[in-house]
């Protein structure tokens, strides 16, 4: 079995030593000019990690004492973004082969079907359990704001609606027990009114 990568020496131990004191000092401004230049805070951070690496292989250019250390750093940070930025333009865009895929329709048959049979149930109720749903589920309308549009108190808004939706599910039970006789299988209801008056 092969030893490690990079044995611990002596010159080692000093060269992480002057790595962790360069990110102590130089860290912070490094990775706000990395999230500056890419725009991302996690490249930004992989941009960091990758300096400090090729500063630890070059750490003979960081104590040559020419030039300045946090000038070193940047430079080579713009590099490593600027290489980055070229090989993701040199490669083309990359699309999943779903996007070549029609887009599904769904049937609409089932909602022609659940809307016909809610405006047969509906036609059985009486006009103000009708006129309370309508305002209520068909066009959306708060119980005050169904109150004021009914002329009734939002109690007896309430009260009505309970009731509609309990003579609705009669409804449905009682057509479903007809279409079951009548077809020889047990009654379903449509998926879309389960909905409606669960």
């Amino acid at each position: 079995m092969a030893g490690p990568l990079w044995p611990r020496t002596r010159r080692g131990s000093t060269d992480e030593a002057l790595i962790r004191s360069v990110y102590e000092e130089h860290g912070h401004a490094l990775l706000a000019y990395a999230t500056r230049l890419t725009g991302d805070r996690a490249t930004a951070e992989d941009v960091v990690q990758e300096t400090l690496i090729r500063a630890w292989r070059h750490s003979e250019a960081l104590v040559n004492g020419k030039g300045s250390v946090r000038g070193w750093l940047l430079t080579v940070a713009r590099n490593i973004i600027t290489d980055r930025y070229r090989a993701k333009a040199a490669r083309p865009q990359e699309v999943s082969g779903e996007a070549a895929a029609p887009p599904v329709e769904g049937d609409h048959a089932d909602s022609v079907v659940d809307t016909m049979t809610v405006l047969g149930a509906l036609d059985q109720l009486s006009p103000e359990h009708r006129d309370v749903l309508k305002e209520l589920y068909y066009r959306q309308l708060s119980v005050a704001e169904a109150a004021d549009s009914l002329g009734i108190p939002a109690g007896t808004v309430k009260s009505r609606s309970h009731y509609a939706l309990k003579a609705l599910r009669e409804v449905f039970r009682q057509n479903g027990a007809k279409e079951g006789n009548q077809m020889g299988r047990p009654p379903q209801q449509p998926a879309g009114l389960r909905q409606v008056v669960a």
